[in-house]
């Protein structure tokens, strides 16, 4: 069996991915051949084709964090795959961190996770990594209860558009920030609107006299000062990403490393506020299956949210696995709302 796949050989601008053939190994007990109906990107790409991802592998590799597929092949006998209980036909999804952005996968059948019925291909996809990393952090990392009030930094974009509708409906109150075309859209999701141009922090405060219980930023960098100010006492700040260095040059792990520092020097503070690093990874290599295990949890839960309707899924656009550099380049555009996907085969 070949599979086609995107490869990115080397630090470049996204026209230098190249797509190729190869055949893919024979299945072995525990495996399964995943026919993969949508991967997404993600700002790890975004990263990463930078040579600025702070855990990634060496040149040259097949991007693609997470994926939503068909089984259409398992190795061995039906005893090899434990408790996943999978079977030939079956929709799942996975969280890969690099080689989704292909038509065909091998992948651990202990890794797969069942996509419910009547939940799309598209729409799950959108949830995986993103919907994972919201839930996370909002419900295991910040403990945000009811009644609460948070921040949501880049509130349009594939996480934070998730992270809005997930707080808003357990009864949390969302103060979103965007760019100024991107606005109405954050509105729409049932945030409060800011404009990350403005006085961000002056306009929170504003909102918010006593401060908020949390504060999600992917930004970094001088900004992420004015997300420590925000918090009312016993709030969390949880950081999860560099953005506002993707440009920039330098290391990836120097960035991350320098932020790590910033928030256990404030941890050390007296006061009652929390800063957290948020890791998605983090136990994986320690507790493997433990790790499986919790990760199956959470995206069960946070798939129950979709197929309920209490969170709609936000597509930016969809391109074909042959446009993969196109679909990269309108993810860094900073006009998606929602997460650019990309469809290697369609859903049948």
């Amino acid at each position: 069996m070949q599979t086609s796949e995107i490869i990115l050989p080397a630090v470049g601008e996204p026209e230098s991915l190249q797509l190729r053939s190869r055949e893919l190994p024979l299945l072995e007990p525990g495996q399964a051949l995943v026919r993969v109906e949508a991967s997404g990107v993600s700002f790890a790409e975004q990263q990463m084709r930078r040579g600025k991802y702070y855990d990634m592998p060496q040149f040259p590799f097949v991007p693609g964090y997470d994926l939503v597929g068909v089984v259409e092949e398992l190795g061995g006998s039906g005893s090899e795959h434990g408790r996943a209980a999978l079977k030939v036909g079956d929709r799942v999804a996975a969280l890969t961190k690099i080689g989704g952005w292909a038509d065909r996968v091998v992948l651990d059948t202990a890794d797969l996770v069942p996509v419910p019925d009547g939940v799309s291909a598209v729409d799950a996809e959108t949830l995986v990594v993103n919907g994972v990393t919201a839930w996370r952090m909002l419900h295991r990392t910040a403990k945000v209860r009811s009644g609460g009030t948070i921040v949501v930094h880049g509130a349009s974009g594939g996480v934070g558009s998730v992270l809005v509708q997930m707080a808003t409906a357990a009864g949390i109150r969302v103060i979103g920030t965007a760019s100024s075309r991107n606005l109405d859209a954050v509105r729409a999701m049932g945030a409060v609107p800011v404009d990350y141009r403005g006085d961000v922090a002056g306009e929170v405060r504003r909102i918010a006299p006593e401060g908020v219980d949390a504060v999600f930023d992917h930004v970094g960098g001088p900004g992420i000062n004015d997300s420590w100010k925000m918090l009312a006492r016993g709030g969390t700040l949880v950081s999860y990403g560099s953005a506002s260095t993707r440009d920039q040059p330098g290391s990836g792990f120097v960035t991350v490393f320098k932020l790590l520092i910033r928030l256990a020097i404030w941890n050390t503070l007296p006061n009652s506020r929390h800063a957290y690093f948020f890791n998605l990874w983090a136990g994986k290599k320690r507790r493997l299956d433990a790790w499986r295990e919790r990760l199956r949890e959470d995206l069960v839960q946070v798939f129950a949210l979709l197929r309920d309707g209490k969170i709609t899924a936000k597509i930016a656009r969809t391109y074909p696995l042959a446009q993969a550099a196109e679909a990269l380049r309108f993810a860094e555009s900073g006009q998606a709302v929602g997460k650019v996907l990309i469809l290697p085969t369609p859903e049948r």
